[in-house]
């Protein structure tokens, strides 16, 4: 249908002057609204050579399996030369909400704007012809003709630079707002896996469910990352930087991750299909398949990766198991795995600061004595430890005389009152001085 106005008038517009220009052009040469009715009768013609241009120009629309994609470029074109018809009846410069919603959903279906605006590049060539032979039609004086013929061809680049403008302001908006509404849905995740979750709330239960976190048969650990520099763990920037660097390396592998930023740290889950029965080839824990692909990350950055676990009812346990392996990471040692740390290790890691609060009365005489010793008592207690509590074979270790060690021995038996040379005795001595480190 054309819709006819007495006279386009550039106060009627939105802005897009170049555009208005180009009307007003049009307007005064004649065309508009004279060339609306040869315009309508063509109509079907150009959009089918508008999409028969776009096809065989751009592969991404043919290559895509999105089924919406071609239907939607069909409607699209037919929605573009019914804009042009209404600017040809004499219609004002609208606000285009067509091409906005078309730019947002082009935006949500991931399909990319290059391939939009080449489209519309196509797309000019099209429009360019259809009013040419419009104007053509009106059997405009020859001297005259030329100056039409421009006119549309202006028309035609000025109306695809004014939808490409706001198409790509559209797309470029909307996904950034894409970005962010996925950004709080993984932090939301996130949050839901690593604190816990009632299994009885139905909107969690159904969060994670169609996230893919509640499938069976997966395999789940934590890894916590900081950099050695923790100051720069301030700056999101860097932090976003070790998160790309860490899905990066995960990628190749048939690995999901879920990461974001917690307490100051780089906090990632990761979930991976176990084995399925007896019948499927046994593979390595997902803590022993990400670790080598974590050692590339280079020496800027700790990383702690939690045990394996068949459940993300584990996760708020995996998330300690990480982050305590990465109290144990160093320069040295830049990835630690929290199923490899030793007994030991972790006892003193977790215990040493409820024995510090309260220490047996004989550990002060005892270290302030290993101090002024420059701490032999200690080294001779280890070595002991080294030597299965053979003196012989401690004093060799210590390059000293087997008198030697039973003398420092004695004096530890003098301050303690436990025995080096007993087993449960040296146990004792040895967890204490590993809770007071030098």
């Amino acid at each position: 249908m054309i819709v006819k106005t007495s006279q386009w008038t550039a106060d009627q517009a939105f802005g897009f002057e170049a555009l208005q220009s180009a009307l007003a052009t049009l307007g005064r040469a004649g065309v508009i609204p004279r060339a609306a009715i040869e315009l309508e009768r063509s109509m079907q013609d150009a959009g089918n050579a508008m999409r028969e241009e776009v096809l065989a120009q751009i592969p991404a629309f043919t290559d895509s399996h999105n089924p919406d994609i071609l239907p939607g470029l069909k409607l699209h074109a037919e929605a573009h030369l019914r804009e042009i018809l209404r600017l040809m009846g004499g219609g004002p410069v609208g606000r285009f909400d067509f091409v906005q919603a078309h730019a947002r959903l082009r935006a949500e279906q991931r399909f990319p704007l290059e391939s939009t605006l080449h489209a519309y590049r196509c797309g000019q060539k099209v429009f360019s012809r259809w009013l040419r032979d419009a104007a053509i039609a009106l059997k405009t004086a020859p001297r005259k003709l030329e100056k039409v013929v421009a006119a549309t061809a202006d028309f035609s680049i000025e109306y695809t630079n004014a939808v490409s403008t706001i198409a790509t302001s559209a797309y470029v908006a909307h996904t950034r707002m894409l970005a962010l509404a996925e950004g709080d849905l993984r932090m939301e995740l996130l949050s839901i896996l690593l604190s816990g979750y009632d299994e009885s709330d139905g909107r969690v239960a159904r969060l994670l469910r169609q996230a893919g976190y509640l499938e069976q048969r997966q395999s789940y650990c934590v890894v916590v990352a900081q950099s050695t520099n923790v100051l720069e763990m301030e700056h999101p920037e860097r932090a976003q930087r070790i998160i790309r660097a860490l899905a990066a390396q995960i990628a190749p592998a048939p690995i999901r991750l879920l990461a974001g930023i917690r307490n100051n740290l780089v906090t990632a889950v990761l979930s991976a299909a176990r084995r399925q029965s007896g019948w499927t080839a046994a593979q390595a824990t997902l803590p022993e398949r990400i670790d080598p692909m974590l050692q590339l990350l280079g020496p800027a950055v700790r990383i702690g990766i939690s045990a394996d676990h068949p459940s993300t009812a584990f996760l708020p346990r995996a998330l300690q198991e990480a982050t305590h392996a990465l109290d144990f990471a160093s320069v040295a040692d830049r990835v630690v795995q929290f199923s490899k740390l030793p007994i030991r290790s972790l006892l003193v890691h977790r215990g040493a600061d409820q024995v510090r609060a309260t220490p047996p009365p004989w550990v002060a005489p005892l270290l302030d004595a290993d101090k002024k010793a420059a701490g032999m008592l200690v080294q001779t207690l280890r070595a002991m430890a080294e030597a299965d509590l053979n003196v012989q074979k401690a004093a060799r270790t210590l390059g000293k005389h087997p008198n030697t060690v039973y003398a420092r021995l004695e004096r530890i038996r003098d301050l303690s009152g436990l025995d080096g040379q007993r087993y449960r005795d040296l146990t004792e001595l040895l967890l204490a001085a590993d809770c007071w480190p030098p």
